[in-house]
């Protein structure tokens, strides 16, 4: 079958990549002129890293990423508050845990699909489902026609608002933003170590990467910048006023965020839906079932989806309506543990006031006992699910 995958995150390849082991003719589409860079740091490890294996890609990411050692935490005088080591996560995970930036977990994807055409500049704009094919509007004006169309293009996705309506049906707020950027030179650094500072509500954090660059991360309480900035202009005022007056590196690195290019920013939700597919359509990673960013493990669940999409198509003989069917089937009730978890960890980042930033800071000081921290971190770190060999 040809089938238009529209998005070139980490969903959309993986997805590809597995479709055309399976016989299939994928079909990437891709908003951007070219593969996206900056970003932000994700942890990757569970059911997603198992899927990576499969692919074979555990080596080139093993090279892309990070093994961290240490997370410190720091007052507002600089002085550190609490250290958990990394070997913990290695520990509950029996070493299968890295730190990858994202636009690198999802270049090293791509690359993996080798031979599947990819259209950079060009997007899904418009669906036509005539019940033995689905008609494709693109970005450049064209149409064709596809076997299925998968929207794997995120939490903001055209696809999805195309087949099953505007996006404020499916997301839910979870009353937090978040905004990443990457400093050229930044110092200090302190290397495989994530570094951060909270107060009530707010929490800016580093990690120092490869080629002197520095990854500084903001998560805060939504209510705190009043109105939603538009540009990058806009969102850099809005940071230097909702972080204005803390301390620790937070004056330099607001300094710092002058002008760069690559600054995401974006509110902190989830998707949740009655239904991924509709007809010859269907939904994958984000665009179907967005955990949030704070959860930790939304590319890892996109890994996941886009194999078992695929292996459900295969396992069905190409018939997309019980394809379709036990994709969800398999997974919907995992992912729904997944957004709950997320729900549960989202104040992690930002408490909302002191008693809560303290009992935080004294849960981070009891990981360092081992028995302590798989009691507090098993759950989400071991929670995995059973995934079939389709055989492919």
């Amino acid at each position: 079958m040809r089938i238009a995958i529209n998005g070139c995150g980490v969903a959309g390849p993986a997805l590809a990549w597995w479709l055309g082991r399976a016989g299939h003719d994928p079909v990437i589409f891709e908003t951007a002129a070219e593969r996206r860079s900056g970003g932000y740091v994700i942890d990757f490890w569970g059911d997603g890293y198992d899927i990576a294996d499969r692919m074979g890609l555990i080596p080139r990411l093993s090279e892309a990423g990070y093994v961290v050692e240490r997370l410190d935490t720091y007052d507002s005088a600089g002085r550190r508050t609490t250290r958990v080591p990394g070997k913990v996560f290695q520990a509950l995970t029996d070493g299968r845990y890295l730190s990858i930036a994202r636009s690198d977990l999802a270049a090293v994807v791509h690359d993996a699909c080798g031979g599947v055409e990819t259209r950079f500049g060009c997007s899904v704009t418009a669906l036509e489902d005539r019940g033995d094919r689905v008609e494709a509007g693109l970005s450049d004006g064209s149409r064709e026609t596809f076997d299925l169309v998968i929207g794997a293009d995120g939490l903001h996705s055209k696809v999805r608002e195309l087949v099953f309506g505007p996006e404020e049906r499916f997301e839910q707020h979870l009353a937090y933003h978040v905004a990443a950027v990457t400093l050229d030179g930044y110092r200090p650094r302190d290397e495989l170590v994530y570094v951060s500072h909270t107060v009530p509500g707010r929490q800016v954090a580093r990690f120092s990467m490869r080629g002197d660059r520095t990854l500084v991360l903001f998560v805060f309480a939504s209510h705190l910048m009043g109105g939603e900035p538009r540009g990058a202009a806009e969102v850099r005022a809005m940071l230097r006023q909702v972080y204005g007056g803390m301390g620790w590196e937070t004056p330099a690195i607001l300094e710092r965020i002058g002008d760069p290019e690559d600054m995401y920013f974006d509110r902190v939700s989830q998707i949740r839906m009655s239904a991924w597919s509709k007809g010859r359509v269907a939904l994958a990673g984000d665009a179907a079932a967005c955990a949030s960013l704070l959860a930790g493990e939304g590319t890892g669940l996109a890994m996941v989806e886009a194999y078992v999409l695929a292996g459900e198509l295969s396992r069905a003989g190409g018939d997309h309506v019980a394809a379709f069917a036990g994709y969800e089937m398999r997974l919907r009730d995992h992912l729904a543990k997944k957004q709950k978890n997320a729900r549960s960890f989202a104040g992690f980042f930002a408490p909302k006031n002191n008693a809560t930033l303290f009992l935080r800071d004294w849960m981070l000081r009891l990981t360092a006992v081992p028995f302590l921290a798989r009691l507090m971190l098993g759950g989400m770190l071991m929670q995995k699910i059973e995934l079939p060999d389709y055989g492919l």
